[in-house]
């Protein structure tokens, strides 16, 4: 098998063509980080202006800091939000956009759960028609919980990943997204081969990777479901194409764990199926990662790897509880953001996930602040994704894709918000008592595709009038 890069759009380009290009300025209290809290003091990588001036020039961050009307550009009037925190826009670092429609299925773990329920809702997308419409949904929803970029798998059909990118180009979303791979263990008509998967992923990747704000994602769903045929192809996909990623499950479910050791019984570990693939570097995500050991551990903090943190669905499916602090050990630190999953998982909300990931964490004897929790749905993800020069911060040269967030959303969140003391407090509760109710607006790129109380739609893709 062959392939060669070709030659897509720049995303200079067509940033030109779709961002704002007058300059914007935005006002209100805002939050961000310069580092990791796990590895450093708070004072050293926590950012927050109680008034702050975020400007946007291109659609990116021009300047970040407090507010000073003498920076603001003349003739711009700044977007004050009071009130209401602004934060980077969240990263999920592992979401299934075909799952939505069976998200909050009862009863089952997750072997029986894939073959009672999500392989069924993945079926229902060889209509194309079917993958634009969830396409549709689920920007809207992740819009709406303040989340402005993701590594999402798509289905087994390339028009699935074509309906995805061809919204995410519309909103000018910067995501990360690949046709799943399985040539066994699944339906018939979900299997490909690794011919098959090979040829339909290198033409997706000649369309879409490196377009705008577009990346593909070399995405074999799980060890079983591909046999080693098929997981050197991804391996060649990856060493033939500059800077693709690569999304898969680890170590998810110990019954997965045992099924993974019977059908690769040459391989040391999980992982090591992976690895002995060339599957395990820079830019690969490895969603859930519970049952793993040190060596594990290890492996990824030298290949640069990230695994994606996934309480919701953890909980949900009785899967586990996954080593946040000991993936963090600052001896040997993992890259690690945070995942909704979706269908396992219970919310599309960031805010909801952080409640869940303290939760995981107390239930492990370890405590998860607010600082390091937000980290995590912010720079952590853009970290495990190796974007963190483009996302995740407002810091000058940025993107300037943000989450407003309203403090006084629902009455019992204003009510609480209002006795704070501390904005370490302030996040507390916004990741305990939060969810999508308290995002008031969404920035994509410099531009503001989410406002709750715009009407009859809050929603716009940039441009539009």
């Amino acid at each position: 098998m062959t392939g060669s890069d070709t030659v897509v759009p720049r995303e200079t380009d067509i940033l030109a063509a779709t961002s704002p290009s007058r300059p914007r300025a935005i006002r209100g209290p805002a939050i961000s980080f310069s580092g990791s809290p796990f590895l450093a003091p708070a004072e050293a990588c926590f950012v927050h202006h109680p008034d702050a001036l975020i400007l946007i020039e291109g659609g990116r961050i021009a300047a970040f800091g407090p507010y000073d009307p003498a920076r603001v550009p003349a003739g711009v009037v700044p977007v004050h939000y009071e009130a209401a925190l602004i934060a980077p826009g969240f990263v999920d670092a592992h979401v299934h956009y075909p799952q939505v429609g069976m998200i909050g299925a009862y009863g089952e773990q997750l072997l029986a759960w894939l073959d009672r329920y999500t392989f069924p809702a993945e079926l229902a997308f060889a209509d194309p028609a079917h993958a634009q419409a969830a396409a549709a949904l689920f920007f809207r929803e992740i819009l709406a919980a303040g989340t402005t970029s993701a590594a999402v798998y798509c289905t087994v059909h390339p028009h699935s990943v074509e309906a995805f990118f061809a919204e995410s180009e519309r909103f000018n979303t910067r995501m990360v997204a690949g046709k799943v791979l399985m040539d066994r263990h699944a339906p018939e008509a979900l299997r490909d081969d690794a011919e098959r998967g090979y040829a339909e992923s290198l033409a997706l990747i000649r369309r879409w990777h490196g377009r705008g704000r577009q990346h593909y994602a070399v995405t074999p769903r799980f060890a079983p479901s591909c046999t080693e045929a098929q997981l050197d192809a991804a391996g060649a996909l990856l060493r033939e194409h500059h800077n693709l990623f690569l999304q898969t499950h680890l170590a998810e479910n110990p019954a997965e764990v045992a099924w993974v050791r019977d059908l690769f019984p040459a391989r040391s570990s999980y992982l090591d199926v992976y690895a002995h693939a060339g599957l395990v570097g820079r830019r690969s995500v490895f969603g859930h990662a519970i049952h793993v050991e040190e060596a594990d551990f290890c492996t990824c903090h030298a290949a640069g790897a990230a695994l994606a943190h996934c309480p919701t669905s953890n909980l949900f499916l009785g899967s586990g509880l996954f080593r946040l602090f000991d993936a963090l050990d600052p001896r040997r630190p993992v890259r690690v953001g945070l995942g909704t999953d979706v269908g396992a998982g219970t919310s599309l909300s960031p805010l909801r996930t952080l409640g869940e990931a303290y939760k995981v964490a107390a239930l492990r004897g370890t405590a998860l602040d607010a600082l390091k929790g937000f980290y995590l749905a912010t720079l952590g993800g853009a970290e495990a994704l190796h974007l963190e020069d483009r996302i995740g911060r407002l810091a000058p040269g940025h993107d300037a894709d943000l989450c407003v967030l309203d403090l006084a959303a629902t009455p019992l969140l204003a009510h609480r918000t209002a006795r704070c003391e501390s904005i370490e407090e302030v996040l507390f509760v916004l990741m305990t008592l939060g969810d999508e109710r308290a995002v008031r607006a969404t920035w994509v790129a410099g531009e503001c595709v989410y406002d709750a109380a715009r009407t009859p739609d809050p929603f716009r893709y940039p441009g539009a009038s």
